[in-house]
């Protein structure tokens, strides 16, 4: 080991002494860093299974290597070909995405692209473009960060997926 890794090792120990690894979810103390305590790990509902094709919510049924739509997909045309999602949006999942989103948890991000990686499995190949949803300037200026910025990042460094974030402009302010 050089004297670098050593340093960093040594440093990282002494860190982590002074400031536990906390649960993303609800503070409390975890393994590892990035980590889910196991009633937070019960309490989110990651997407398994059979999934909408189009915007990846979880369908009945099991998997016949058909493309499968919700019944939104099938009534409302989409300006993508296929999604998926990788948890859904209630229980401590929902209070990961609030504080990614609102709360200045950008932590959540690296965990989530991993997340998000699994859920993606046969959609990403090498010469697929990921560009996050742009936040209008004031919105970006408020928040100081794109938190979809940092899933697509997050996720194409797991991939090897390009990662395009300047794809997008929003010119206008919505919401």
């Amino acid at each position: 080991m050089s004297g670098n890794n050593y340093a960093a090792r040594a440093l990282q120990t002494v860190f982590e002494n002074v400031f536990p690894p906390q649960c993303m979810a609800c503070n409390s103390l975890v393994a590892q860093s990035g980590g889910l305590c196991g009633q937070c790990w019960t309490d989110t509902h990651f997407v398994s299974g059979l999934n909408c094709d189009k915007c990846g919510t979880p369908l009945p049924g099991d998997e016949g290597g058909e493309d499968e739509y919700c019944d939104d997909c099938l009534t409302i045309a989409r300006p993508w070909n296929k999604g998926r999602a990788a948890l859904i949006y209630k229980g401590a999942g929902r209070n990961l995405i609030l504080g990614l989103k609102h709360g200045d948890r950008t932590e959540v991000g690296k965990s989530a692209g991993k997340w998000l990686e699994r859920a993606a499995t046969g959609l990403l190949h090498h010469n697929v473009i990921v560009a996050p949803v742009p936040l209008h300037w004031t919105r970006f200026f408020k928040r100081r960060y794109n938190q979809s910025a940092l899933l697509a990042e997050s996720l194409t460094a797991l991939t090897g997926a390009r990662f395009v974030p300047d794809l997008l402009v929003r010119r206008k302010k919505t919401g």
